[in-house]
């Protein structure tokens, strides 16, 4: 899963790299829960846009937006089948941008769950695979609401160590695939394979990170594990 994520330093964002203009005004965050609104690259009539949308999917057939809540993740192997995601997952595709993310790894004889920080190597920023849908309350007019949820994959060699399951992490070089609403199945589902184990490194963080309240740099800070 992904349950946590940052986008710490967002002036390392190459616009160039996304196929973005502009970006809209952005704080370094270092502790985005579910349920916040995020930032997120999508094509919109035929352009690349990056805007702030809902964390947690609420398909457009969904009666109560609170779905949404159980919505924060969809799994690559079932994404096509699930009913809340098979629609988005044929053509709303989407890049959630950060530079970490947070994963919890069982302790043998504990409680409590040690929690992870796990980032590129080279500290830039990536992008997460992504669904989205439009959703609006039937028979109202006014706005509706965009939503999204992260796709995620089996644990790579690295991260089978803390958890079972990772973000899909789309490449550079594969952003136009992704986004494109043409890209046939097969071609998606390469797409979401587990991204090498190179690619990042893995390490401990307090508990602090828990708490979605707390956001801010000492997020980041590496602990020693007893």
């Amino acid at each position: 899963m992904c349950g946590r994520f940052g986008l710490t330093r967002p002036e390392r964002l190459d616009l160039e790299r996304f196929g973005i203009r502009e970006l809209p005004p952005l704080v370094p965050r270092f502790n985005v829960a579910p349920g916040s609104d995020i930032l997120v690259v999508r094509e919109r009539e035929g352009a690349r846009v990056a805007d702030f949308v809902r964390w947690g999917l609420v398909p457009s057939w969904a009666r109560d937006p609170s779905i949404g809540n159980r919505m924060a993740n969809a799994r690559a192997d079932s994404a096509f089948e699930k009913p809340a995601f098979r629609n988005a997952m044929k053509g709303r595709r989407a890049l959630v941008l950060a530079d970490v993310f947070y994963e919890w790894q069982v302790v043998p004889g504990q409680s409590r769950k040690q929690p992870y920080a796990i980032r590129l190597r080279s500290g830039e920023p990536f992008a997460m695979g992504a669904l989205w849908e439009y959703w609006r309350p039937k028979g109202e007019d006014g706005d509706g609401m965009v939503s999204t949820a992260i796709l995620t994959t089996d644990a790579n060699a690295l991260m089978a160590r803390i958890h079972d399951r990772m973000p899909v992490i789309i490449p550079p070089e594969r952003y136009a695939a992704w986004l494109d609403p043409r890209t046939p199945a097969p071609a998606l589902q390469e797409l979401m394979l587990p991204s090498p184990s190179e690619w990042l490194e893995a390490f401990p963080v307090s508990l602090r990170v828990n708490n979605p309240r707390a956001d801010d740099a000492r997020i980041l800070e590496p602990v020693a594990l007893d």
